[in-house]
């Protein structure tokens, strides 16, 4: 069981989870990720740990509500428990002194960014964050981004924040003023593939954190595989990060979608068991 210690609600459907797991905390690294259990029927999800504290035992994960599981997770308040996060999982980050590494967020993207956008920045890269979201209100971990960002750029679709625009847009300015020496992009599949489009036109080696369907994480259920470069590669083990401009986003969005009605009947079930 992994205690709840804090809870706060970043917008309308994410909150920010601070949980304890000590030995999580001990052993993770950016881009790393874990498996979230909330109950003995619940399915295991895939969850990237934000942030993590050593000293006090806890990492941070940041969850949007969009169907039966991640609402179960956001409805725990401090003082309740998962009943099983297993991690880290994945293959850490490279970090590596570069000169100018563009970090691309879109939405709760942002969440998963956060720590290795940090971590370039500490090993002495210029950071430049462009951050996307639908509105104002969607828009997560700004403040905490510009605490060591040389820049952040926010762009949302309704111009209710920052500029109005779509990611790229924010992207694109920067690539055209100056040399960018790597572009990380994360968040929902249609930006990075866009952003991965824009990144390669200018020829800015770009890496891309995925987010696929997960069962075991450990590669042994072939959920989560996704062709890279021609070849079948599993994101649980084999990433989450792979080169952007290899990656078959139409056939890993066609897989996103494989369960959708399943999740919409569980999500109603679940929703109904509250009335």
């Amino acid at each position: 069981m992994n205690k709840v210690v804090e809870k706060t609600v970043l917008s309308e459907n994410v909150v920010k989870l601070v949980i304890e797991a000590a030995l999580i905390s001990r052993k993770q690294s950016p881009g790393q990720f874990v498996i979230v259990r909330t109950d003995e029927k619940g399915e295991r999800i895939p969850l990237t740990i934000a942030d993590a504290d050593r000293e006090n035992g806890t990492i941070t994960l940041i969850v949007q509500k969009v169907g039966t599981s991640s609402c179960k997770i956001t409805g725990l308040n401090p003082g309740d428990s998962l009943l099983d996060v297993s991690g880290p999982l994945g293959r850490p980050t490279h970090v590596e002194k570069l000169g100018t590494v563009l970090a691309c967020g879109g939405g709760v993207g942002i969440a998963p960014l956060y720590p290795i956008a940090r971590a370039f920045q500490q090993a002495g890269n210029k950071l430049i964050a462009v951050l996307g979201a639908r509105n104002r209100e969607l828009l997560i971990l700004e403040r905490e981004m510009a605490a060591f960002a040389d820049e952040v750029i926010v762009m949302t679709d309704d111009g209710s924040h920052g500029r109005k625009g779509v990611i790229t847009v924010g992207v694109e300015d920067v690539l055209k003023r100056e040399p960018v020496h790597l572009a990380v992009a994360i968040g929902p599949a249609v930006m990075m593939k866009f952003t991965a489009l824009l990144t390669k036109r200018y020829s800015v080696p770009t890496i891309a954190s995925l987010n696929t369907i997960m069962v075991d994480g450990t590669g042994m259920c072939g959920a989560c595989r996704v062709s890279v470069g021609g070849k079948t590669r599993f994101v649980c083990v084999d990433g989450p990060e792979f080169d952007a401009h290899l990656i078959d986003y139409d056939e890993m969005i066609q897989r996103l979608n494989t369960y959708k009605a399943e999740e919409r009947k569980s999500f109603d079930g679940y929703l109904k068991s509250l009335s």
